[in-house]
């Protein structure tokens, strides 16, 4: 399948992938977060493995209802069904960045125009920490790399553990320059250097050339925590830390998505804003 952002029918499968990405179980994440945390040879606790997220094109998750309608957005809650473990439309209200009182203006007019401002939308990479937790990650004792198999593509980063610095003849980036230490069991991943054509999440949350990213990461069990807290001084009045996630092992591997082709803006039929939360 191809994604076809600007005719209005791809729009909407876009957005409602985000809205209606598919629950987590809530007993699986206890069961798999009871299991003991493996560890490598050199110590480390063991991230290797595909972690299940709910991103790309594969997140829309349709129900069929029993008078034979199909809903993919706000539908009955299944038996047994828990928590979602992506943010409802009204996380944006409680979990938004807070800019200073001089670009509220901005971030709005970039909200209410979000089909021509929102470079996702553009099959641009969606950046950091707006992509998530890494669905795939491969590690050893030099680095990790974090693999994504996002709405818009693939995707990967590869972050050092072995002491390097930022590096300074790079140029800014989707998603920046990465570095990564241990804090006990926790890898914490630092990344800088960014471009300035991505949001921190929807709705317009744009950031500087100087926005820094901290990701924290901890196996627990079969589960992986993340968290990602976002520092831009020069826009936000303080930082901003992303609703955290846990997500479990899967044996589900990672698979070739779809190819994103972007088209003319001259071609949107519906210009509306779309609420979109990853």
């Amino acid at each position: 399948m191809t994604h076809h952002r600007l005719l209005p029918f791809m729009v909407v499968a876009v957005i409602v992938a985000f809205v209606a990405a598919y629950a987590l179980v809530s007993n699986v994440n206890a069961q798999a977060s009871a299991k003991p945390t493996p560890h490598l040879p050199d110590g480390w606790p063991d991230l290797n493995g595909t972690w299940e997220h709910g991103a790309g094109i594969n997140f829309v998750r349709t129900q069929k209802l029993p008078d034979g309608s199909v809903c993919v957005i706000d539908c009955p809650q299944e038996p047994g069904a828990a928590r979602r473990n992506f943010p409802a439309p009204g996380d944006r209200a409680t979990n938004f960045p807070k800019y200073k009182s001089e670009f509220l203006a901005k971030v709005k007019d970039l909200s209410d125009r979000q089909v021509q401002t929102d470079t996702v939308l553009q099959c641009q990479a969606p950046g950091v920490p707006r992509i998530g937790p890494p669905h795939k990650i491969v590690q050893n004792a030099r680095e990790v790399v974090f693999l994504y198999d996002d709405v818009n593509g693939a995707f990967f980063r590869i972050i050092p553990t072995n002491g390097r610095p930022h590096r300074k003849d790079v140029p800014s980036s989707y998603f920046g320059d990465a570095v990564g230490r241990w804090e006990g069991d926790t890898l914490v991943v630092e990344t800088v250097n960014f471009n300035e054509d991505t949001w921190l999440i929807d709705n317009g949350a744009f950031h500087t050339k100087d926005l820094r990213v901290v990701e924290r990461l901890k196996r627990v069990g079969d589960t992986l925590e993340w968290q990602a807290t976002a520092y831009d001084p020069a826009v936000l009045t303080e930082p901003w830390t992303v609703r955290a996630r846990t997500v479990p092992l899967t044996d589900h591997e990672l698979e070739e998505p779809a190819r994103c082709e972007d088209q003319d803006l001259e071609h949107i039929i519906d210009g509306s804003h779309h609420d979109n939360p990853r």
